[in-house]
């Protein structure tokens, strides 16, 4: 039989015992940092929102899984709502955080162009206002109802 390694314990990063759980901790900790530091509050509110929708579709679930489903098609148009308005909500963000970064890229440099490449990497989100994104995501989402309402009966 060939000898099996033995997988050697991490030894040393800094002269004590390596512990991978601070590096986790300390990633954490900049990434709430810069999140807090970093995003506007209309951004940290739409961020609120979608919380809420994912923990409003985990408790419909969990309903459904420990109650009972009488209703079924009451389950499948709340939670297709939830679902729904959830990614209606995620397009929103995407175009707000989209031309916040174009804003700012405008404002810290007037006079600079764009490179070829940098135009190819962005898409094409920032060529479109707030206001007809805000009202683009209220139109969907009147709709998305409408459609769970007439669902629901």
């Amino acid at each position: 039989m060939a000898k099996e390694k033995v997988p050697t314990v991490m030894k040393e990063k800094t002269g004590a015992a390596y512990n991978p759980l601070t590096d986790v901790t300390s990633a954490l900790k900049i990434t709430f940092n810069d999140y807090f530091h970093t995003l506007t509050p209309r951004l940290k509110l739409i961020d609120t929102f979608l919380a809420f929708l994912v923990a409003l579709g985990i408790l419909q679930f969990v309903y459904v899984v420990l109650i009972g489903n009488f209703p079924f098609n009451a389950f499948l148009g709340g939670f297709c709502s939830c679902v729904g308005q959830f990614v209606l909500t995620v397009s929103l963000r995407l175009h707000l955080k989209e031309s916040m970064l174009e804003e700012n890229n405008e404002s810290d440099t007037p006079d600079s162009k764009k490179s070829k490449s940098d135009e190819d990497n962005t898409i094409g989100l920032a060529n479109v206002g707030v206001e007809r994104t805000f009202a683009d995501f209220l139109f969907a989402s009147l709709i998305l109802h409408f459609i769970v309402y007439h669902f629901i009966n």
